[in-house]
């Protein structure tokens, strides 16, 4: 509790908690096959996890994403998806992946052709690993490294931002890559099985 403030809702704080005891799992034994701590109850079969700075410009537009596809979800998908969202990807994210059947994974892009650039990911080591900003090929080579599986299938959508400036507005092009986005996004989600 940070004045009238309470940082940590129960959702995420039981997050963390799992994260925190899988970690420190991994640092004394190694690689283990990981498990959401209630088996029983399968999380929804649709992911969708993106990833921005809303006080970064155009870095937004995953933030934003999120907001309008849960807003438009059609009645259907109610709870077959689950969104998330933080400020960059991170190898906890790796366990969001348990029990999924599909995966969208969301993030502002300037080297993207506009309006957005759509990418089926495949499990890649590379530079990203020990560094701060993760890369989505990464975290997938992560999860194949704890589970000893092949990842469920995932979807990169980058949307191409014009700007990244600090404590400015999303940009109007920008805005204009998020709608077709979105509207994209929608169809993925009734397709997915």
């Amino acid at each position: 509790m940070v004045g009238d403030f309470d940082l940590q809702t129960p959702q995420s704080s039981s997050r963390h908690c799992e994260r925190s005891e899988a970690i420190h799992e991994f640092q004394n034994h190694g690689l283990p096959r990981f498990a959401r701590s209630d088996e029983s109850k399968q999380p929804p079969p649709l992911l969708v996890l993106a990833w921005g700075n809303a006080s970064r410009s155009d870095d937004a537009l995953g933030p934003l994403f999120i907001a309008a596809l849960r807003e438009q979800l059609p009645p259907p998908l109610q709870h077959q998806v689950e969104f998330l969202e933080d400020y960059q990807l991170q190898i906890e994210h790796a366990l969001d992946l348990v029990g999924r059947q599909n995966v969208l994974l969301v993030d502002a892009s300037l080297s993207c052709p506009a309006p957005f650039q759509v990418t089926e990911l495949k499990a890649a080591q590379d530079a990203s690993l020990g560094s701060h900003a993760l890369s989505p090929q990464a975290l997938l080579q992560i999860y194949q490294d704890m589970q000893g599986e092949p990842p469920p299938p995932c979807t990169l959508l980058a949307i191409r931002g014009e700007k990244f400036e600090l404590g400015e507005a999303p940009s109007p092009a920008a805005l204009v890559h998020l709608a077709s986005a979105v509207s994209w996004a929608r169809q993925w989600l009734l397709d997915a099985p």
